[in-house]
């Protein structure tokens, strides 16, 4: 199949391409950064086209060489949740080119939303409930869900948006709590300093996320919103100690340190039997 692929070089997008092209597929990849997309491993096994999708094309569809299924992870300036930027610039842009690829063609498409969307929920969390974002990014994500759904009234396109909860691994953000204790470790830190650590989360390594969403977009049994999660809760210092442990690597823990987050419960996690029916897992 012929995939673009946007936000390619980010996090998740880089594991996606690689994942894409591990099953054979034909892959267009774009983001707003050539330099970064040229040090990925996949850079010379793709078609790559630069683009800022902040900036309008009469035609995106035609653009990008008329792809079968677009996968959307492109979304600018995280992991910062809280700025109106997400509202005020991100979601008019998404929406925009979105409604531009998709009225010229596409009819296929996977976008990557957030369990932010579920605000202050607390438990186990499914699709069917009702979403109260409390931030930002949380609230265009939920917006920009809500106008594609809206779309769909007026054009024919299918449509999965797949929620992504926590995720570890090569390449995560400097600002990720593994990639902090990793920092500190390398420093050789007396302490690492954290919340206390008692938050119950839902975790996947980042191979993971990449192997479901494309699983998940390439099936056509299960559309609309769907958890991409463990659906097993963890505590954040259960997941700093397991790793310490298959790190083998040692560092005292200043548990408390930070406050927790006001803009998350302490316990949330996933339910993902409509992500197992996508994947036909029993």
């Amino acid at each position: 199949m012929n995939v673009l692929v946007t936000g390619a070089s980010g996090f998740v997008g880089n594991y996606a391409v690689n994942e894409l092209l591990k099953e054979g597929h034909r892959v267009i990849a774009t983001s707003r950064n050539p330099d970064r997309a040229k040090e990925c491993t996949w850079f010379s096994k793709v078609h790559y086209i630069p683009c800022d999708l902040d900036k309008t094309q009469d035609n995106f569809f035609a653009f990008f060489g008329k792809p079968e299924l677009l996968i959307h992870l492109a979304w600018n300036g995280l992991p910062n949740y809280d700025g109106l930027f997400h509202i005020e610039e991100n979601l008019p842009a998404n929406y925009r080119f979105l409604k531009n690829i998709i009225k010229h063609g596409l009819n296929k498409l996977l976008v990557s939303g957030t369990c932010l969307e579920y605000g202050l929920l607390s438990g186990a969390l499914d699709e069917e409930m009702v979403t109260a974002p409390v931030t930002p990014y949380g609230l265009a994500k939920d917006t920009l869900r809500k106008c594609l759904e809206q779309l769909q009234e007026k054009i024919d396109f299918q449509m999965k948006w797949v929620r992504l909860f926590y995720m570890f691994g090569k390449g995560q953000s400097r600002h990720s709590i593994l990639a902090q204790l990793d920092k500190a470790v390398e420093n050789e830190y007396v302490e690492f300093k954290m919340s206390g650590g008692e938050q119950l989360r839902d975790y996947l390594p980042i191979e993971k996320v990449a192997e479901y969403l494309i699983k998940i977009a390439m099936q056509t049994k299960v559309n609309g919103i769907i958890n991409c999660c463990s659906g097993i809760p963890i505590s954040i210092r259960k997941l700093v100690e397991d790793y310490l442990e298959k790190t083998e690597r040692n560092i005292s823990l200043n548990l408390g340190y930070y406050p927790y987050p006001d803009y998350e419960p302490m316990a949330f996690w996933g339910i993902n039997q409509k992500m197992k029916m996508a994947l036909e897992i029993r």
